[in-house]
């Protein structure tokens, strides 16, 4: 892979992976391994958290197309392999600040949904997610309380180690794109479209009937966890990588 041509994303956004049925196979071991090497890396390069997730997901039965993906997010490092997320040494706010996102039966095998998050103290970066929801959503809103839930419990996890460290915490402010996500997070009305949703998602009302969390509506463009939820194309790619603070640290 050292000599292959490098490119500017980790994934297309043309040909979702799937089951590939009747694909080629392909080495399991070598397969496993490349994925095991990957998600070591997305412990500081959250630009490839998505793909290499998406990718992992075919381990038990791998095909020549998921191979090539996985290629594919090698040949992206080989291309970038200055950037880093950078933390200003200078930096005194604490405050902090969740986005959270999902798509909607984006899994073809399952139709189940991923749930993308991401965490800021301050302006660094200092955790994200790209995980398959463990149910099937019936609406894009309840795809989105969902992925809001894994968010309120990250920033709430935060918080306790920030206050651990004896420092203040005001409010924190969660963003989302979806109205009515946020619209089921702050009405403790059970309605026929939520009423299903398991009762463990819905912490979230607690804590903003609490005052502990604040949910504001982000417009998709500005929605930083959006990179963690699907494949994205190379101008919407690179502005929410550099947004993340993810940058060429030689630079």
């Amino acid at each position: 892979m050292d000599k292959a041509k490098p490119i500017n994303t980790p994934m297309t956004s043309s040909a979702p992976l799937d089951k590939d049925p009747s694909g080629k196979f392909v080495d399991q071991k070598k397969y496993r391994g490349m994925i095991g090497s990957l998600l070591y890396l997305t412990a500081s390069r959250p630009d490839i958290m998505f793909s290499v997730c998406l990718c992992a997901r075919f381990q038990a039965d791998p095909k020549e197309s998921h191979m090539t993906a996985v290629k594919r997010i090698f040949r992206y490092l080989l291309g970038t392999q200055g950037l880093g997320i950078w933390y200003p040494r200078h930096s005194t706010s604490f405050e902090i600040i969740g986005f959270s996102d999902s798509d909607f039966a984006g899994c073809k095998v399952d139709r189940k949904s991923t749930s993308g998050t991401c965490q800021f103290i301050g302006q660094s970066l200092v955790s994200w997610s790209s995980r398959k929801q463990n149910s099937v959503a019936l609406s894009t809103a309840e795809a989105e309380y969902i992925a809001l839930g894994s968010c309120v419990a990250q920033v709430l996890w935060l918080k306790q180690q920030v206050l651990d460290l004896g420092l203040h915490v005001s409010t924190i402010s969660i963003f989302c794109d979806n109205t009515s996500a946020i619209c089921i997070s702050k009405n403790p009305i059970q309605h026929s479209r939520t009423k299903h949703i398991d009762i463990r998602h819905h912490f979230i009302r607690d804590h903003v009937t609490k005052g502990d969390i604040e949910l504001h509506h982000v417009t998709t463009e500005n929605q930083l966890a959006d990179i963690f939820t699907k494949p994205l194309a190379f101008d919407t790619f690179s502005s929410l990588r550099t947004r993340l603070g993810v940058i060429d640290i030689n630079a």
